[in-house]
């Protein structure tokens, strides 16, 4: 699970210094763990045209970049930038979520976080930081440093920080290892330098005081990562998570948006969420 090779320096599709198309997918085949035979197998050309792609002999079609780029799983926002590496146009928009071309998608968004209150629920972007959240997210904020809380919210940055929620997360330990594997398996899959320095700056965190940082193997047997919190009120809160995302976008910010809803896992969490929510 820690081979994944080096990520290019210029894998971000956000980079200044323009590439030839043939290194965007030299980079890309490499980080999928391909060979020029693999992948011309998987795309239906000839290993010779994939070679004089890749080398900058041959220039391919609009076609073929968005073939190469399916059979690759490259994220839209990536293939936006293998298409203008290419010469063309960049094929998917990229809009805030209040625009109103993504009105429906919006209010989807809001109906889920809505109906699943009094539970937690919270929309994230590509990089963890919060695009919306249900009336029950800001009791579970409450005590949190300020400074943390102002601006663009990293929800991550929040739940691991010293100063934010990380004191009142049980099982702190465990929940971090969990967070710094889910970014790994992001960054392996997008290739995101952002992902790959916010990991950096994760484990760079201290844990609070008097916790130590002790990894037992297999000590997880359960069918989901538990998410144990501690209320002001003083008792724990059980809960486990779930993400969802859009099946089938063909908006980048859709397809970077992620749906993080947290059930509670006894009925004690159940009753207290209950109760924090007013009547009526």
């Amino acid at each position: 699970m820690n081979t994944s090779p080096p990520l290019a320096p210029f894998a971000s599709a956000q980079r200044s210094a323009p590439r030839p198309f043939g290194e965007h997918l030299k980079h890309w085949r490499q980080h999928r763990r391909l060979s020029q035979l693999d992948l011309a197998h998987e795309a239906e050309i000839s290993t010779r045209h994939l070679s004089f792609v890749e080398t900058g002999r041959s220039v391919p079609s609009r076609e073929m970049v968005l073939r190469l780029a399916e059979r690759l799983d490259v994220p839209l926002r990536e293939r936006n930038a293998l298409l203008v590496a290419a010469g063309y146009a960049p094929m998917y928009r990229e809009r805030p979520l209040d625009d109103p071309a993504l009105a429906s998608a919006r209010q989807a968004v809001d109906l889920i976080l809505k109906s699943h209150e009094p539970y937690p629920a919270l929309a994230v972007d590509r990089h963890w930081n919060l695009l919306a959240a249900n009336s029950v997210v800001p009791h579970l904020l409450e005590g949190a440093d300020p400074s943390l809380l102002q601006g663009q919210i990293n929800v991550l940055r929040l739940s691991l920080h010293p100063k934010g929620l990380a004191p009142r997360i049980v099982n702190i330990v465990q929940w971090r290892n969990h967070i710094f594997e889910r970014l790994r398996q992001q960054v392996q899959a997008t290739g995101d330098m952002a992902l790959a320095a916010l990991l950096e700056e994760l484990r760079a965190l201290p844990l609070p005081g008097g916790v130590q940082d002790i990894h037992i193997e297999g000590e997880h047997l359960g069918v989901a990562m538990p998410f144990q919190f501690r209320s002001r009120a003083g008792g724990v809160l059980n809960f486990i998570s779930t993400t969802t995302v859009f099946g089938t976008p063909a908006d980048i910010t859709l397809q970077e948006l992620a749906l993080e809803t947290f059930f509670p896992a006894d009925a004690a969490t159940s009753k207290a969420l209950s109760e924090l929510m007013p009547q009526g």
